[in-house]
């Protein structure tokens, strides 16, 4: 299955449908989606989104990076919802290269798992509760999102080689991520040469450590988060199907 959806000016726009649980239910194609930022949307992007029927939208990035960059067009017309996971920022292009980048940006996931756990709770429940086809994104459609897509993908039941090829599809965008961060920033060095990288490595640390915490991804969600059985049941209820897409 190709998860990626042709955008000429975004590039890690996903269909998460299609996966298996290890019951033997599916999630649903063309129901939740997982991007990079709406704000580039434009012309025939438009026009390709637009014929998605997606109805609310979940803006994962900080108030000041939605008023540089903007938000998704004519917000009006969905239920547009701005819930900032992450609480520390940090800026990828002047991290140290002598680092170990995936140990470094696995440590930078527990800190929105941490300081963002009343905000995952509620694009969860967004995510249970909305009746059409939803998208979450941040700005690179990487870390933030990445970090809910494997959440959700857990709480349904699908497999770990699933949650981890999942995260490391967005390795397909990162030349053209890489390529709008030279445009945006033409005076300016790139100094960490893993930029726009989300090898499967790095949300193998993130869901180990949480598991070593919490004793499981599950505890996490349930005894950190608050996610309770009620919305679990909704969100399985709502994105996962017996029939094979």
């Amino acid at each position: 299955m190709n998860r990626h959806i042709g955008f000429e000016r975004l590039h890690n726009f996903r269909d998460l449908g299609g996966y298996r649980t290890g019951e033997g239910a599916y999630v649903v194609p063309r129901t939740v989606y997982r991007a990079d930022s709406l704000g580039k949307l434009q012309g025939a992007d438009w026009d390709t989104f637009l014929g998605l029927g997606i109805r609310t939208v979940i803006d994962l990035r900080y108030p000041w990076e939605i008023e540089a960059r903007g938000r998704v067009p004519e917000a009006e017309r969905f239920e547009y919802v701005n819930l900032s996971i992450e609480h520390r920022p940090y800026d990828q292009a002047t991290i140290d290269p002598d680092l170990d980048p995936w140990r470094y940006l696995a440590d930078r996931f527990a800190e929105v798992a941490d300081d963002g756990a009343d905000e995952i709770r509620q694009v969860i429940g967004h995510l249970a509760q909305a009746p059409a086809p939803v998208v979450f994104h941040c700005t690179s459609g990487k870390d933030r999102t990445g970090l809910i897509a494997a959440l959700v993908l857990t709480l349904l039941g699908v497999s770990r080689d699933d949650v981890l090829a999942d995260f490391a599809l967005t390795e397909l965008a990162t030349a053209r991520l890489l390529a709008d961060w030279h445009t945006a920033n033409p005076d300016r060095p790139m100094l960490w040469p893993s930029y726009g990288r989300a090898p499967a490595v790095v949300m193998e640390l993130v869901l180990a450590d949480l598991e070593a915490e919490h004793g499981s991804v599950q505890g996490y969600l349930t005894d950190r988060v608050g996610v309770d059985t009620e919305t679990v049941k909704q969100l399985r209820g709502r994105l996962l199907t017996e029939v094979r897409p």
